[in-house]
């Protein structure tokens, strides 16, 4: 079995990474959308997070498509122009083969190149620790907790934010080229992550 290689999503992955995410919208709690996007709204994802210079990833598997990984801004005020959310998702068939790891050291280092700052995960607490413990092994640490936030399969859902500096290498106010992630910004939408307030990173057994 070959080694998950990652790379720059493409525009040919969209159906695989739909296909990925519903099950998430459909069958837990890792994200607060209640409809799954289809392609073609993945399609103005990836245009929208790439335009502003933003890393969304890929990994592949033995030749298949088995999970991504990406930022959006984390608010669109100006002055949170160097702060992300990260978005990550491994297909279930391919979970526990290290996959959603690969997948974050990777978004970390794009991030960092690309002038980000800071990184923050909002994680649903689902009473299972694997996200978490992915994002502690990879320098995140726990920066609050949101009670109650979110409805649904019949249950109220806290939310844990987790956060990782990446440092100021030296960039500048603006970081990220001459645009930054201000109100100037395209806006990506509600990003799959979060559907409004829920953050999936359903990669268990990944570390």
């Amino acid at each position: 079995m070959d080694q998950p290689s990652v790379r720059p999503a493409r525009t040919s992955d969209l159906a695989a990474i739909a296909s990925i995410y519903s099950h998430y919208v459909a069958y837990s709690t890792v994200t607060f959308e209640v409809r799954a996007p289809d392609a073609r709204e993945w399609a103005q994802r990836l245009h929208a997070v790439g335009r502003i210079g933003l890393p969304f990833l890929a990994a592949e598997m033995d030749g298949q498509l088995v999970g991504y990984a990406y930022c959006a801004p984390w608010k669109p005020r100006e002055a949170y122009h160097r702060t992300v959310e990260d978005s990550i998702y491994v297909a279930p068939s391919a979970t526990g083969r290290g996959i959603g790891a690969r997948l974050l050291s990777a978004l970390l280092a794009e991030c960092a190149a690309r002038g980000v700052r800071e990184v923050i995960a909002v994680i649903v607490d689902t009473d299972d620790p694997a996200s978490v413990k992915l994002h502690d092994r990879h320098g995140f640490v726990v920066a609050g907790r949101l009670r109650r936030v979110g409805f649904k399969h019949d249950r109220w859902l806290d939310t844990l934010l987790m956060q990782r500096s990446l440092g100021d290498r030296g960039l500048g106010d603006r970081g990220l080229g001459d645009r930054g992630l201000g109100d100037a910004a395209p806006k990506v939408g509600p990003t799959p992550s979060t559907g409004g307030g829920g953050h999936g990173h359903d990669a268990r057994g990944d570390s």
